[in-house]
């Protein structure tokens, strides 16, 4: 990567420094210039999924594809019964490579350009969200005399009254809890780096004043305000406990697991940590907050994608299903 190249102790660069990096290849430019993580690894693999299939071994004959081979790729990956979510995330991935090569001047064309993506539902999300109800009971599920209950019980209310994403959830410190003109704020760190604060919820700021506070009786330390705010109970491995949550943990021990043991997962096809975003944002909508609002409460950066869980066009109790009637004699 770009950064390896530049030696951290300096603050200036040697001649072969300033040479190799005029040298790097704009296709790698691109990536190191991804800043989240979780996608530049997924574009990563899928431009080498890419260049794989179409027999590229170096970044710089990927200026000579053309649209053709990106079709045909579509259609390998159609053959291979991917979904369309998939699909079009893959070809975005490519696209965005192409986009920043043609500003660079480094081809004519982005050769993605024209070529045909499945079609989504536009309308509403796939993500499922859960009900009044269902939320109550995963949030009642995790027991409050243990640790653990305390923690998770905190963890699902900071989820499911702010729809952060878990990502975001894992990375909160203790100074992330913090006032702001008089009222308790979370400050998230979302996609880009970019920084939002979110009011705290009374119901949450309750709960994680519980877990902070069996937590610091247990032995735990408070002093330093850059310490996760959500912590392992245990660690068989190392003994570790002061670090953060591991973000696949969040599904695997809380999630998953309270969704078993109240059932909920069989009620909700699809169950997962996104469904308790889905959760937040749907119930948000229906209670009428702003969808302007809401767009920058769950920090999208287009509203568009606000609108996948605006479901109020859609309420099962106004459905037709509920207004037939067959009150005649005999059936």
């Amino acid at each position: 990567m770009v950064s390896d190249l530049v030696p951290i102790s300096r603050t200036f660069l040697s001649s072969a420094e300033f040479q190799q990096l005029a040298d790097v290849p704009p296709e790698l430019e691109w990536l190191a210039n991804i800043t989240n993580l979780k996608t530049r690894r997924a574009y990563k693999i899928d431009v080498e999924e890419f260049s794989a299939f179409t027999g590229i071994t170096t970044p710089v004959e990927l200026r000579s594809v053309a649209r053709a081979h990106v079709i045909a790729w579509r259609k390998s990956l159609e053959a291979r019964n991917l979904t369309p979510a998939s699909i079009r995330r893959k070809l975005s991935a490519l696209s965005s490579l192409y986009d920043y090569l043609c500003e660079r001047n480094a081809v004519l064309g982005n050769p993605v350009d024209g070529v045909k993506r499945p079609a989504v539902n536009g309308n509403e999300g796939s993500t499922p969200a859960l009900g009044d109800a269902q939320a109550r009971r995963l949030l009642e599920a995790p027991p409050p005399d243990t640790l653990k209950g305390v923690r998770d019980r905190a963890i699902l209310a900071t989820l499911l009254y702010h729809g952060i994403r878990r990502e975001e959830l894992c990375l909160l410190r203790l100074r992330d809890v913090q006032s702001r003109l008089g009222v308790m704020h979370l400050r998230v760190k979302g996609k880009r780096d970019k920084v939002r604060y979110i009011p705290l919820h009374p119901m949450a700021s309750r709960l994680i004043g519980e877990y902070l506070q069996l937590v610091k009786h247990g032995g735990g330390q408070h002093d330093n305000l850059d310490e996760a705010l959500f912590r392992p109970v245990k660690n068989n491995r190392t003994g570790m406990l002061n670090k953060h949550l591991d973000p696949g943990s969040i599904y695997k021990n809380i999630v998953a697991k309270y969704g078993r043991e109240t059932g909920i997962n069989i009620e909700v096809n699809g169950l997962c940590v996104h469904s308790m975003r889905a959760t937040a944002a749907t119930n948000a909508l229906s209670n009428e907050a702003d969808i302007a609002k809401v767009q920058e409460w769950l920090g999208h950066a287009n509203v568009s994608t606000t609108r996948l869980y605006d479901r109020r066009k859609s309420k099962p109790e106004d459905s037709p299903t509920f207004h037939v009637k067959y009150d005649g004699k005999g059936s």
